[in-house]
């Protein structure tokens, strides 16, 4: 999930009073699809459950569809067991070379789809995660690859007669460089014309999605105390009116969404069909992540199964009725994933298995039936001061690395821990490393830094210095 940036948002004429049209054939496929909401199975973490394991899991809550993020062949084993549709990944640093070579492309269907289908219900490729996201020449050449290693998958799937597995590529709402209000939706400049164009042939031609990742989380909490939370929730009455449209809003996600779909109209493709390939909410984060909570968490996705589970759909005010196949993110709270504490917090499930909060993707079971959530306490930014502290029970040896790490960047960080000064006593690796996690956080946190420390590291609002040591701390 590459980091929301909040784009200033210019026109598109759809009609606000026609509803989406598709073929009875197709239509019968998108409901079918649309109507199980997904999961995302990450394994950013060391204390997961094994495959197996997960996979009761997921059915445990309900789910019809899991995502993966690879073609791993244990799970894909397993899941030839179940009814669930799957969806399977093809790596970013495989695009260049499926991109430019038809064998490649063979080669790589040959091993990942072939030994499981059509026992394993695959039903979507997505090639690539969030690409468009990373900028550097490298990335670039990624970009130029994307399409032709879309492509070749296709036609390889073709040839050995499979029609009914999708390819996409699942972009995040930076792709936009205007998205509010949602008709001057628009592609940044320097991927409108070079990707999205043929991208967007490519979906229109293999009747495929446009796979979006989209957290109305991050436009919510860039602005707390101005943004409705109830609206981001879906529990808003509050409404919403375009200017140039009149298509009325009463929740940030159609927003968001419809943002995409002018800026497809713009391109000249107005009927390429949506899917969202991540949605959620954090149910934790860090100290200054506002509003990351359980109860927003269990609020945000109970409401937005609610929504993708409505028969007949409800789609979007610029589509009007047209279904959208959604995947959750994610199954767990993921421990090792890098980043602010958010990104370690969007799980459904606790690494045992347990539900965070109460939750049935199916839609079926009456939200009353739902135990209480916790009261959030975090839906105002928090004001005052934050250190940086090693977390309880860290290993001795570990800390002491992140101790180097972080007095190395510059001699300030940790001079007051030198022999005699303010900082050195008690002399212990875990007094040490959590001045230096201080220190270091409070002098580069505006350089992107975080109170992480390859999760050694917490943030917390209790002083841990004391008269003789003062801990630098970070003023929210």
């Amino acid at each position: 999930m590459a980091s929301f940036a909040l784009f200033i948002f210019t026109l598109v004429a759809l009609s606000s009073s026609c509803s989406y049209a598709i073929g009875p054939q197709n239509n019968k496929t998108l409901l079918s699809l649309a109507s199980r909401i997904g999961i995302n199975y990450g394994r950013l973490g060391n204390n997961l459950p094994s495959p197996y394991q997960s996979i009761n899991h997921i059915k445990s809550i309900k789910a019809g569809h899991v995502k993966l993020y690879d073609a791993d062949p244990e799970t894909l084993t397993l899941l030839s067991q179940t009814s669930l549709y799957v969806t399977i990944m093809v790596p970013n640093n495989h695009i260049t070379a499926l991109g430019a070579d038809q064998a490649a492309a063979d080669n790589w269907i040959n091993t990942n789809v072939l030994p499981h289908y059509p026992q394993t219900r695959i039903r979507f490729i997505l090639v690539g995660n969030e690409i468009l996201s990373y900028n550097s020449d490298q990335d670039k050449q990624i970009w130029a690859n994307l399409v032709p290693a879309m492509r070749k998958i296709v036609n390889s799937l073709r040839a050995r007669g499979i029609h009914n597995i999708k390819v996409g590529t699942p972009l995040a709402m930076d792709v936009l460089r205007l998205s509010f209000p949602p008709s001057s939706g628009a592609f940044r400049d320097e991927v409108a014309a070079p990707v999205m164009l043929p991208l967007l042939k490519f979906l229109n031609g293999t009747n495929s999605f446009f796979f979006l990742d989209v957290y109305p989380y991050f436009p919510w909490s860039a602005d707390p105390v101005n943004n409705l939370l109830d609206f981001a929730l879906f529990e808003s009455n509050s409404t919403y009116t375009d200017p140039q449209t009149g298509l009325v809003y009463t929740n940030l996600l159609d927003q968001m969404l419809d943002s995409v779909i002018f800026a497809m109209n713009k391109l000249g493709y107005p009927d390429v069909r949506l899917a969202i390939s991540e949605t959620g909410w954090p149910n934790s984060g860090d100290i200054d992540e506002t509003g990351a909570n359980i109860f927003n968490a269990a609020t945000y996705n109970r409401n937005l199964i609610r929504k993708m589970t409505a028969n007949p759909p409800l789609g979007t005010p610029a589509r009007r009725g047209s279904p959208i196949p959604t995947f959750l993110f994610s199954l767990f709270n993921e421990n090792q994933k890098p980043g602010s504490g958010t990104e370690r917090h969007w799980g459904i499930l606790h690494p045992n298995g347990t539900q965070i909060y109460d939750i049935d993707l199916s839609g079926t079971r009456p939200v009353s039936s739902f135990g209480l959530l916790p009261k959030p306490s975090n839906n105002v930014p928090f004001k005052g001061n934050v250190w940086c502290v090693a977390v309880e029970g860290a290993s001795e040896a570990e800390l002491g690395q992140a101790l180097d790490f972080a007095c190395g960047r510059s001699n300030a960080t940790c001079a007051a821990l030198a022999p005699g000064k303010e900082c050195y006593e008690p002399v212990s690796v875990t007094w040490h490393a959590s001045y230096a996690f201080s220190s270091y956080w409070a002098q580069f946190r505006n350089q992107s830094s975080q109170c992480y420390f390859n999760g050694l590291a917490r943030e917390t609002t209790t002083n841990p210095g004391n008269e003789q040591c003062k801990f630098p701390s970070v003023t929210l």
